[in-house]
């Protein structure tokens, strides 16, 4: 058993326990807090993205590298809804196209990265410009298409507007698509940018500046 006196002296003999101590900033300097950088690449990007769903609805024409996994994801929803009849394995391809980046953004969700549901929802944009584009060209057909089929297929919107006696409304629904796709846009860009700057280090007012 120890007695008290012992103990007494053990703990007067015991180092004194030593606090870290911080730099104080110089005078009229405010420290910076937040080691967290991931605004430095986020903003550039989500810039380039909304950058590129302007071009989309701006210019039927444009191409960027989404536009291949959009064709691309557009040809596997035929091959995917084939099994189904006729009318899905038609509208298969538009579903897809569509169902990709939602899917994205749903798995995104999941994990609780809400910036890569921003980027989903920039993609889910460029998808509905597209396929916009590709509702209204129903009646002219002047796209140059791509089928599976030997005898070239048919165009999937003459079809689908055809079968629901909506083809004289081709361009009235490409307009509402092409509408979709600029709110989808604008939201996701919004929602990108409030995210991407919550991250981006702010200044904290000096000692002298607090009352």
């Amino acid at each position: 058993m120890t007695s008290p006196r012992t103990t007494a002296s053990a703990v007067a003999t015991a180092p004194a326990a030593t606090t870290p101590v911080t730099a104080a900033p110089e005078a009229g300097e405010a420290p910076v807090t937040g080691l967290d950088r991931r605004w430095l690449w986020r903003v550039p990007l989500l810039l380039w993205l909304g950058w590129t769903g302007w071009r989309y609805l701006a210019d039927p024409d444009y191409w960027s590298i989404f536009s291949g996994i959009i064709f691309g994801s557009h040809e596997f929803g035929h091959l995917f809804f084939a099994p189904f009849g006729e009318l899905l394995t038609v509208a298969g391809g538009s579903l897809m196209q569509l169902l990709v980046p939602v899917g994205a953004g749903a798995l995104l969700l999941a994990r609780r990265d809400w910036y890569g549901t921003a980027v989903a929802g920039c993609w889910l944009s460029f998808s509905l410009s597209n396929l916009a584009v590709y509702i209204g060209d129903a009646v002219a057909q002047e796209l140059p298409l791509v089928s599976f089929s030997p005898d070239g297929g048919e165009h999937d919107w003459y079809y689908l507007l055809n079968r629901f006696n909506l083809l004289s409304y081709d361009l009235h629904i490409a307009m509402l698509t092409r509408r979709l796709a600029f709110a989808v846009l604008a939201a996701s860009f919004i929602w990108g940018l409030w995210i991407a700057l919550r991250t981006a280090p702010r200044p904290v007012a000096s000692p002298s500046d607090r009352v």
